[in-house]
């Protein structure tokens, strides 16, 4: 008998926790089926922002009869801005760029400039920042013809560098009307990379075969398991030329007052140096910039968001520990050209 009730007390627990786990199953369904995709553009009133930080420091600073002078006149000021006559007053728009290898952040750049482009006029001004060490050459190809885009509406451009703008990140920047910099941000690094290991030694030292078949007589050059051949490899060099010649025509382009047999060797150099150079046109950081901007203009941030539903998040966390159990070594091993 004892022994028919502990049987029944633990089926009666299984039931209770598959039950559990099926609920928070069902649930966890149901969210992902409502939240589904949604993609918004935010917008951050900068020159607000400066100025709530402003009063709200100052407020702290006063005694209680000062204090109610400063609301006073805020509240005078804020009728008075209301007041004003209707008109194009120009306008200020920041965008950030955080590039990775990849250029991930272009999908949102593009997003981003879109936005700004349906609004702007030649009247405003976009401030870009930038922050990338480079990456993949199609990639931030992309990313500085997002910024030529606003050079194309002749809509002023600046873009600002606190840290690090080089290769790719410097290709993007060469597109504005002028460089802002930092004094030791680094820009520059106009050169070309390729890497890839190679295991064909490893793999004919263990009696492996690798057959790889193409069309096309330069189809693949070098690779990560086949053997590199002179033919090959002169091949392979030829082409990092060729998007080396295309990144200095590029960037000479835009800033054709540059020597380029100087500045275009991959070097990189801190901002203090790179302005007498002149690969950047002012020693400033981006935040002053803009407090300054923000005294008598509009300053607006645009912020382009993916958001991710509940199941694209469980599936991307999913591929990402996927990803680190190393299934895409090969993927992230094979040739790749970087600015």
């Amino acid at each position: 008998m004892d022994a028919l009730q502990s049987i029944g007390i633990f089926a009666a627990q299984t039931f209770l926790i598959l039950f559990a786990i099926l609920a928070v199953i069902f649930v966890i369904a149901l969210l992902a089926a409502k939240a589904g995709h949604k993609s918004e553009v935010e917008v951050e009133l900068l020159h607000k922002k400066y100025k709530n930080f402003r009063n709200l420091l100052k407020a702290h600073t006063l005694n209680k009869a000062e204090r109610k002078d400063l609301k006073k006149k805020l509240k005078e000021e804020r009728k008075a801005s209301e007041g004003k006559s209707a008109g194009h007053e120009k306008k200020i728009y920041v965008v950030d760029f955080e590039g990775d290898v990849k250029a991930s952040a272009v999908e949102n750049l593009r997003e981003e400039i879109t936005a700004v482009l349906t609004i702007a006029t030649p009247q405003d001004e976009v401030v870009v920042r930038v922050e990338s060490p480079g990456g993949v050459v199609h990639g931030y190809g992309l990313a500085a013809s997002q910024l030529m885009r606003v050079r194309e509406k002749n809509i002023p451009l600046t873009v600002c560098v606190d840290k690090v703008a080089a290769s790719g990140g410097y290709l993007m920047s060469v597109t504005a009307n002028k460089i802002l910099c930092a004094p030791f941000a680094i820009v520059g690094s106009i050169g070309v990379v390729a890497q890839v290991p190679n295991l064909h030694r490893v793999l004919k030292k263990h009696d492996v075969d690798f057959k790889e078949y193409t069309a096309g007589e330069f189809k693949r050059t070098v690779s990560l398991l086949g053997e590199i051949t002179p033919k090959g490899e002169e091949k392979f060099k030829e082409q990092l030329e060729e998007t080396h010649v295309l990144f200095k025509g590029f960037v000479q382009k835009f800033r054709p007052q540059l020597n380029l047999s100087e500045v275009a060797t991959g070097e990189y150099w801190y901002g203090e140096t790179a302005i007498t150079k002149g690969l950047v046109d002012e020693i400033r950081t981006s935040d002053d910039y803009l407090m300054t901007l923000a005294e008598n203009h509009q300053v607006i941030k645009v912020t382009f968001e993916q958001k991710q539903s509940l199941s694209d998040k469980l599936s991307g966390a999913l591929g990402k520990a996927i990803r680190k159990g190393g299934l895409s070594i090969v993927e992230e091993l094979e040739t790749r050209r970087f600015l």
